[in-house]
């Protein structure tokens, strides 16, 4: 399945065996922690770092599966070109009407009797369109999930950048119990056996069609672009690890500082939501500020990296990022740290 994924142009990437989950780093990158864009397993060909390691090289592919028969197979969508509504059929009490189809009002008197999970409100969506379901989509690729969801892919056609949500954010969502899978997060290949079960395609179609243009229009409406004014997330470029690496007692010793701080928000990236991304940022925007108050780092350089690591991370979140950085920096620039303390 890996070696076919690569075939459509799906870079590819190991899960764990029997789990949903990327194959864990290697024993160096574990107890040495560092952003994905500083490690040289990538280069050499090795998986760390999840979906920031997905590959089309068929060689490689042939290594990491061919040594480790029970991984399964995650395929990074931003590099795909891949939008994947991520249905989920959990049981779980219905939010506030509000938070059902954020930004689309649903009067008190609509009866509501029934809507359980996200099947229920992506075909309201689509009924309010005039549309049929996502989830009945014959012409596209259809993945039916162990818990009884379902991933509907879809190709993302033109130069957009649809990025990542989660059904119940209250900043960026389509519908309660609907997540999206795109720039930033990976979806797991059809094939792929978990401990759960097996994700097994629904119906006759084998690849993605086009994404249809009235969900592209509620992507947009419900903010799954980046706004114009904000670039496209991109790694912590070289020239700012350079500047940083030349302060602070020499390359090597800046080299791990930074690292150790980025670390835990670069790692959020590896997870589509949740990880504690909040809690992560605001400790590395404290301990950053910490060795900037106590001259071991540039202020400008290391501020722009994890600001940049941060919106790698999460994309389309800049304004929440830039608010968590500056409430811890500006705790931190308080506290300068001499030794390797961290925020408690």
């Amino acid at each position: 399945m890996a070696r076919w994924c690569a075939r459509q142009g799906w870079p590819v990437h190991p899960l764990t065996a029997g789990r949903k989950t990327p194959a864990p780093n290697c024993s160096a990158c574990r107890t040495t922690p560092h952003p994905a864009a500083a490690c040289p397993c990538i280069a050499a060909g090795r998986w760390c770092h999840g979906f920031h390691a997905a590959t089309l090289d068929q060689n490689r592919i042939s290594q990491w599966w061919g040594r480790h028969p029970g991984f399964g197979v995650g395929v990074s969508c931003g590099p795909a070109g891949l939008v994947v509504l991520d249905i989920d059929a959990h049981a779980a009490e219905p939010p506030a009407r509000e938070r059902l189809l954020p930004g689309i009002p649903i009067a008190d008197h609509v009866d509501l009797t029934g809507l359980a999970n996200g099947f229920h409100t992506i075909a309201v969506l689509a009924a309010l369109r005039g549309l049929p379901s996502p989830a009945d989509d014959q012409s596209t690729l259809r993945v039916r999930t162990p818990s009884g969801g379902m991933h509907v892919w879809y190709r993302a056609e033109g130069r957009l950048r649809w990025q990542s949500s989660v059904g119940s954010s209250p900043r960026r969502a389509l519908a309660w119990q609907v997540d999206i899978r795109a720039n930033g997060s990976y979806i797991i290949a059809p094939g792929t056996i978990t401990q759960y079960g097996t994700y097994t395609p629904v119906g006759d179609a084998r690849e993605p069609a086009a994404l249809p243009a009235w969900l592209a229009q509620e992507l947009d409406r419900t903010g799954h672009l980046p706004a114009p004014t904000i670039p496209t997330p991109r790694p912590v470029p070289p020239r700012a690890r350079q500047a940083v690496f030349a302060a602070g007692g020499g390359r090597a010793h800046a080299q791990r500082l930074l690292a150790s701080v980025l670390a835990p928000v670069e790692a959020c990236g590896e997870i589509a939501e949740g990880a504690g991304f909040s809690e992560a940022l605001n400790r590395a925007a404290y301990t950053l500020g910490g060795f900037i108050a106590a001259g071991r780092l540039p202020r400008d350089e290391s501020e722009r990296a994890l600001r940049e690591t941060a919106s790698a991370a999460r994309p389309g979140q800049d304004r929440r990022i830039e608010q968590i950085i500056r409430s811890g920096l500006d705790a931190g620039l308080k506290r300068p740290l001499h030794s390797g303390g961290r925020h408690p």
